[in-house]
């Protein structure tokens, strides 16, 4: 059905060719218009529609996902300083801000959180970008209309809008692994309502190593064993302003479906080797946003969101995968594991600027959990809920023509409902809460220029995988379990001059009550306890600019310390010290565009006794626009076929070439 809805998609786009109206830039680049009820800011009505976040907030933006063939998010927001990409233990695409990882920078979607409720994690692989304008990445000091469990920051994925009466784009692509995509964007803004369709597929037989990989006995070189992937995409929005887009008065209700498979790759350290493979990864989600004004000097928000995400993962005893595994270490129920999780939520903002040179936000916020584990015989033998409440405020104060100052506070509980677990009583524990604060000065310094300071205490609430998983026996429950908190600073400068643009910042992080695994607290079986105490300091600088009509470059560094200072003995890992990334566009004609970017990683701690090697990687790709509306490309990645890694056992891949055909209207 999917397959068919997407074609059907395809050829309205092509269809309506003759009536397109051309959105390309200059250099034939999707700037698609961004859902502004989905962008989360400090200052509401002095942001500028569809920027990121005023602050500290960084972003990419639709250009740049298509300029550097960024297809998923976790390589989208490898683009910016300050993000470290790794992979964890079941070989999914994870992302860190300044340290901290993605349970403590969650994700969200148009401002509605996505995050898997058991553990907070995400699979940056399977969020795909096709469908999105921007991505927002706050870091440290960010608004509490994101909720709770913004220990670093908060990442939100930012959807389409039209803009137009008609306009779309379609694509195809094809790479290395008999990798095939197709997608297609179809929108109409018809005034009192809008409309907005995606869907995308993407289905790869897996990646090639490089050809200085040495194999294994868990991994023979060549084609990536077990690495095939399948992704399938629907998102459908539909809009209402009753009063024209500058009433400021819209509801928006959106539908999305995601289905993956997918297969785990073994380690190539036979010791660690699991041979998992996933025949399904589903999200499903039903979202309504809106805003009302009340008034001339006040405007409610709400968002109300329901999301659904199964899963399986079938354990098997050899690389044949085919013979399911049922006992011993690192094997599930049955051979099979089963979620089912659910999650049900709703937020409320008041905002007000009555008050002279002030912008006040009050928010409210619930959000309720389920986690389900059901056995290969479908009987649920784990079910854990909760729920969580936020109360917030922030008030931004024009303190004169050039300064700003951000306060806010936000209380935020957590509230376990539903404990059971087959085979252990555990008892439902008690409630518990934490309490955010900050603050933030910003000085204009001139024409396009600003300095500024932050502070944020924020706090993450444990997981319910936290607290009760016993992961395979080897672990000991901690429904007592408490909050992390941490004190964000940073100093920064962002400055545009003549089409160049810079950015500095320092920062620096205590981080105390941190949630890390203890060893051996009981025999050999480990718990998750508040053990850990951490410093997190750095520097991150960023240019872009361009030389003349012909080139445009830009790069970005970012240096990064870690310390944990509750044990100096232990290393706190998957972060490199020094990570830089450059970029040049060469405008090589008026059809023609060279497009090269280069990442270097230093080396990177991955457990207590293993450093991994520093890697450099080079992309190249031609495009070529026949037609304004139509650029066709080809290129490859990891040009020198580096072989490198970033997590142990799990090589990344080598050299892959691409080639794309997109055409917008």
């Amino acid at each position: 059905m999917l397959k068919q809805v997407m074609a059907g998609a395809v050829m309205l786009a092509l269809a309506q060719m003759a009536q397109a109206q051309q959105t390309a830039g200059n250099d034939g680049v999707d700037a698609a218009a961004p859902f502004v009820l989905g962008t989360v800011t400090v200052i509401g009505q002095r942001e500028q529609a569809g920027q990121a976040e005023q602050q500290v907030g960084a972003q990419v933006s639709r250009a740049e996902m298509r300029r550097f063939n960024r297809d998923n998010v976790g390589d989208a927001l490898n683009l910016l300083s300050g993000v470290s990409l790794s992979t964890n233990s079941r070989n999914e695409k994870t992302v860190a801000i300044r340290g901290f990882d993605a349970r403590q920078v969650p994700l969200y979607i148009d401002g509605i959180p996505v995050y898997v409720p058991y553990d907070g994690y995400v699979d940056f692989n399977r969020f795909t970008t096709s469908d999105l304008a921007a991505i927002q990445v706050a870091k440290g000091f960010s608004s509490v209309a994101y909720g709770a469990n913004t220990l670093g920051g908060a990442i939100n994925l930012v959807s389409r809008k039209p803009v137009a009466r008609l306009e779309g784009d379609t694509s195809v692509g094809f790479g290395s692994g008999s990798e095939r995509q197709v997608a297609a964007n179809v929108g109409t803004n018809q005034g009192l309502w809008y409309l907005q369709a995606g869907v995308s597929y993407i289905d790869s037989d897996g990646f090639p190593l490089s050809s200085d990989f040495r194999p294994t006995a868990t991994e023979d070189g060549g084609m990536r064993n077990n690495s095939y992937r399948k992704d399938h995409k629907l998102s459908f929005k539909v809009g209402y302003t009753p009063d024209g887009a500058q009433a400021g008065d819209e509801y928006a209700l959106s539908y999305y479906k995601q289905h993956g498979e997918k297969g785990q790759p073994p380690s190539v350290n036979p010791v660690g080797a699991r041979y998992w493979q996933w025949p399904y990864w589903n999200k499903e989600s039903v979202y309504f946003v809106s805003q009302t004004r009340l008034g001339e000097a006040e405007r409610l928000k709400l968002r109300l969101y329901h999301d659904s995400y199964d899963n399986e993962i079938t354990s098997y005893t050899n690389g044949s995968y085919t013979t399911l595994k049922t006992s011993g270490q690192g094997s599930v129920s049955g051979g099979r594991s089963i979620y089912n999780d659910r999650t049900n939520g709703g937020a409320v903002e008041l905002e007000s600027f009555r008050l002279a040179a002030h912008s006040l936000r009050f928010v409210a916020s619930y959000k309720a959990d389920e986690h389900q584990e059901l056995d290969a015989k479908g009987v649920r033998t784990t079910w854990y809920k909760d729920a969580l409440w936020t109360l917030g405020a922030e008030d931004s104060i024009a303190l004169n023509g050039a300064t700003e100052l951000s306060l806010g506070v936000s209380r935020n509980e957590l509230r376990p409902d539903t404990v059971y677990s087959a085979g252990n009583a555990y008892t439902l524990p008690e409630n518990q809460s934490a309490t955010d604060l900050q603050a933030g000065l910003f000085r204009k310094v001139g024409a396009g220029a600003r300095v500024y300071a932050t502070v944020a205490r924020k706090s993450r609430l444990p997981t319910l995988k936290d607290r009760y998983s016993q992961r395979l026996g080897t672990y000991i429950e901690n429904p007592a379990l408490r909050a992390e908190e941490a004190i964000n600073y940073e100093l920064g400068y962002q400055g545009n001059s003549q089409g160049v643009a810079l950015e500095a910042a320092l920062f620096y992080s205590d981080v105390k009550d941190k949630i890390q695994s203890v060893a051996n607290v009981s025999g050999v079986r480990a718990q998750m306890q508040n053990a850990g105490r951490a410093h997190i300091s750095g520097v991150e600088l960023g240019l872009r600019g361009s030389a003349g009509a012909w080139l445009d470059f830009g790069g970005n560094y970012t240096y990064t310390e870690m310390k944990n200072v509750s044990d100096r003995a232990i290393r706190l890992t998957d972060v490199p010290r020094h990570k830089l990334t450059a970029h040049a566009v060469l405008h090589a004609a008026r059809q023609v565009d060279v497009v090269a970017i280069a990442e270097s990683n230093s080396g990177r701690w991955v457990s207590n006794t293993l450093e991994l090697g520093g890697f450099t990687t080079v992309n190249l790709k031609a495009v070529y626009r026949p037609l304004p509306a139509l650029s066709l490309e080809a290129g490859v990645a990891n040009l020198g076929d580096r072989n490198y890694a970033l997590s142990d056992g799990f090589p990344s891949a080598g050299r892959t070439w691409l080639a794309n055909a997109q055409y917008q209207f």
